[in-house]
């Protein structure tokens, strides 16, 4: 597959810790695609957060970006504006900052795939209110 791949913080966690059910799903993904891979800095933090105390998983974590496997993408002010509107939007699920990010930089790119486990989330959430998301893994 081609195109941008926006990352959330379930696969990225998965790909990362070993011990995750979801983990070779997420592999296998990864491996199948072969354009960039984009996440926010929302979705590091929130990825270092559930990695734990321990340095080494949050050392690959990081390592993941340095290395250039996914490429780390500053929220600008649009897309800002647009995490709180999505927020506002989906307070009912709810939205947390980070998936309104991975959102907001989906549709800042103009691509529809959404690398994620919360199929409950990113089911429901439309790109730019309409189109729905397509999902890996």
């Amino acid at each position: 597959m081609a195109g941008e791949l926006a990352l959330d913080t379930g696969p990225f966690v998965a790909l990362i810790d070993r011990s995750e059910t979801a983990h070779q799903a997420c592999v296998d993904a990864l491996e199948s695609w072969t354009g960039p891979i984009l996440t926010t800095e929302a979705v590091l933090t929130e990825a270092l957060r559930l990695l734990g105390p321990g340095w080494q998983p949050r050392q690959a974590c990081v390592e993941f970006i340095l290395r250039g496997s996914v490429l780390l993408v500053p929220t600008s002010i649009p897309a800002l504006r647009r995490a709180a509107e999505l927020m506002e939007k989906y307070a009912d699920l709810p939205m947390d900052y980070a998936d309104a990010t991975v959102v907001a930089l989906a549709e800042e790119v103009g691509t529809d795939h959404v690398f994620t486990l919360d199929r409950r989330g990113f089911g429901v959430f439309r790109h730019h209110g309409s189109r729905p998301f397509r999902l890996l893994p």
